[in-house]
C-alpha cells in the first residue's frame, strides 16, 4: 500500500534539506579564478576542503589552474554528467532565475543562492520569480542574500570569506541558524578562536523557501547535534509565527533550542526590514513566542553561546540548588548574587557535613555555602569538598570558581573536576586570569565536557539555563 501523500512529501522534504545541508557533490555556478572573488573564496573552500566532488561551473573559463591543480570548468549545470546534490549559485540577481531552471532540469535537489539584489533590495518581483521556477522543479532554495551552509564534519562551506580572515570551528554538538550572514561569519570566526564545536551553521538571508523552521526539523534529526541555537531579526510571511512555534514546541522537547532576537527597538526594527526585508514586529510578541514554544531566550549573542555549550555538555539538573566552591570569598560572594538573582537557590551546608569539612579543610575555611577553601587552598581541598558535598542530596549542581594564581593549586585540579562527571549533576567553572597555567587548566576542562567562563555571572547563568531545559521538558 503506498504511503499516504503528506508522510511522503514529509520524508521527501528531509531528504532534499539533508542534501542541503550535507551533500555528497555540489556544483559551484559562478565560480571564479579572479582572486578575492566571491565565486573564487567558495570555490577555494570547497575544492581545498570538501570531502565530496565539486564541479566548477563559469562560461567564462575552459579550465583554470589553481592551487596547485587544473581544474575544468562547465559552461552549464547541464553539461555535468554525474548527479549534483546541491548547486550553489553565485551570479547576478537578473541571471538567477534562468540558472535555477538549469540546476531544476538537471535534477538537482536543493540550491544555496549566495547573489543579493532581491526584495532586500527592493526587488521583491525578481524574488518572486526564483520562488516560482523553485516550486516549479520542486527545489529547495536556501537564500537569496545569503552565505549559506557551513558542514565541520565533511567541509561542505559555502562562506565567502577567506578562511584566513574568519576562522572555521571544529566539528562540535551545536548548530547556528541565523538570519544574518555577517552576523553568522562573526560568530564562526568568534567559536573558531575558542575552540568552541560549531558543526553546523546555516545561513537563511531573504529566505525566500527554506526558512528557520525547516531548519530546526533538520538540526533535530541529526544525532551529530546536541544544542540548537537561533540568530533571528524577524518573520516574513503570514502564519510564520504560528509555526515556528508549532515547530519549536515539537523539537525543544528532544533537543534544547537557544535563541536571541535581534531588533528590539523601532530604531533596529528599520534596519531588519531594509537587511533581509523581513517585519521585525515587537519584542514583546516574541518573547512571548519564545516562552509558550519553550525556546531559551538569550540577551546577547554571546549569552546563547555561553548557555548552549552548558546544555550541550551537561546533565539536566533535578532542581535548583546550588554548590559553590571557591578559592576566593569575593568571588564566591559574586557567585551567589548571580545566582540569586536568577532564583537559583544556595542553601546552606547540613551541620553535620559541615563539621565534618571543618576537620579536613583549613581552620579559616569558610564552610557555609559559598564554601570558601581559601587562598592557601590545594588541589586536594576543592576534591574533599566536591567529593563530600556533590554526591549527596542537598545539591542538584555545582559552580566551581577556581584563581589559579594561588600557589597551592596545580593541572591536576582539573583531573578532580572532570572525576568529578560521575556524580551525574551539572559542573559549571570559572577561571579568571590569562596565565599559561589558567589556560592549560581550562582546555583540559572544556576538552572533557566541562564548561568555563570567565566571570561567575556567566556560568551562573548557563546553570540557570540547565536548569530551565528541565522546567521546558517537564512542561512540554
Amino acid at each position: 500500500m503506498p504511503l499516504p501523500i503528506y508522510i511522503y512529501i514529509i520524508f521527501n522534504t528531509i531528504v532534499m534539506l539533508s542534501k542541503l545541508i550535507d551533500p555528497q557533490s555540489v556544483a559551484v555556478i559562478g565560480a571564479s579564478a579572479k582572486q578575492g572573488s566571491v565565486g573564487y573564496v567558495i570555490l577555494e573552500n570547497l575544492v581545498n576542503r570538501f570531502q565530496g566532488s565539486v564541479y566548477p561551473v563559469n562560461p567564462k573559463y575552459d579550465e583554470a589552474e589553481l592551487w596547485g591543480r587544473k581544474l575544468k570548468f562547465y559552461k552549464s549545470i547541464l553539461e555535468i554528467q554525474e548527479a549534483v546534490d546541491v548547486a550553489v549559485i553565485a551570479t547576478p540577481a537578473p541571471t538567477v532565475p534562468k540558472v535555477l531552471e538549469e540546476a531544476g532540469r538537471k535534477g538537482v535537489s536543493a540550491a544555496i543562492i549566495i547573489s543579493s539584489g532581491f526584495a532586500e533590495a527592493g526587488n521583491a518581483e525578481l524574488e518572486n520569480w526564483v520562488r516560482a521556477v523553485a516550486r516549479q522543479y520542486g527545489i529547495r532554495v536556501l537564500g537569496p542574500n545569503c552565505i549559506g551552509i557551513y558542514n565541520a564534519y565533511s567541509n561542505f562551506d559555502t562562506v565567502f570569506l577567506p578562511a584566513d580572515r574568519a576562522g572555521r570551528p571544529p566539528p562540535g554538538p551545536l548548530a547556528l541558524i541565523s538570519q544574518s550572514g555577517a552576523v553568522a561569519a562573526a560568530i564562526m570566526d568568534w567559536a573558531a578562536r575558542r575552540r568552541l564545536g560549531l558543526g553546523f551553521m546555516a545561513n537563511y538571508g531573504n529566505k525566500a523557501d527554506v526558512t528557520e523552521i525547516e531548519l530546526l526539523e533538520a538540526f533535530a534529526n541529526d544525532d551529530r547535534v546536541k544544542v540548537i541555537t537561533v540568530y533571528i531579526e524577524g518573520f516574513k510571511y503570514f502564519g510564520e509565527a504560528r509555526r515556528f512555534l508549532e515547530t519549536a514546541r515539537k523539537v525543544a522537547v528532544k533537543k534544547p533550542i537557544v535563541a536571541y532576537k535581534a531588533g528590539r527597538g523601532s530604531a533596529a526594527q528599520r534596519a531588519v526590514r531594509s537587511h533581509t526585508a523581513a517585519m521585525a514586529g515587537t519584542y514583546e510578541m516574541y518573547h512571548g513566542l519564545f516562552k509558550q514554544a519553550g525556546i531559551i531566550e538569550a540577551s546577547s549573542v554571546r549569552e546563547m553561546f555561553d548557555m548552549a555549550k552548558a546544555l550541550a555538555t551537561q546533565p539536566i539538573p533535578r532542581g535548583r540548588r546550588v554548590l559553590v566552591v571557591s578559592d576566593s570569598g569575593g568571588m564566591g560572594i559574586q557567585a551567589v548574587d548571580a545566582l540569586e538573582s536568577l532564583g537559583l537557590e544556595v542553601p546552606e551546608v547540613p551541620e553535620s557535613i559541615a563539621k565534618e569539612l571543618k576537620r579536613e579543610l583549613l581552620p579559616f575555611a569558610a564552610v557555609s555555602n559559598p564554601i570558601d577553601v581559601t587562598g592557601s587552598a590545594t588541589d586536594e581541598h576543592y576534591k574533599i569538598v566536591i567529593d563530600m558535598l556533590l554526591p549527596t542530596a542537598f545539591f542538584d549542581m555545582a559552580l566551581i570558581v577556581t584563581l589559579m594564581q594561588v600557589p597551592g593549586l596545580t593541572k591536576n585540579l582539573s583531573e578532580y573536576i572532570i572525576d568529578a562527571k560521575k556524580y551525574g549533576k551539572p559542573i559549571a567553572v570559572v577561571n579568571f586570569g590569562g596565565s599559561e597555567l589558567v589556560q592549560k587548566f581550562e582546555e583540559a576542562l572544556e576538552d572533557n565536557g566541562i564548561p568555563v567562563y570567565p566571570t561567575p555571572d556567566r556560568a551562573a547563568k548557563a546553570l540557570w539555563a540547565l536548569y530551565k531545559y528541565g522546567e521546558i521538558r517537564r512542561r512540554l
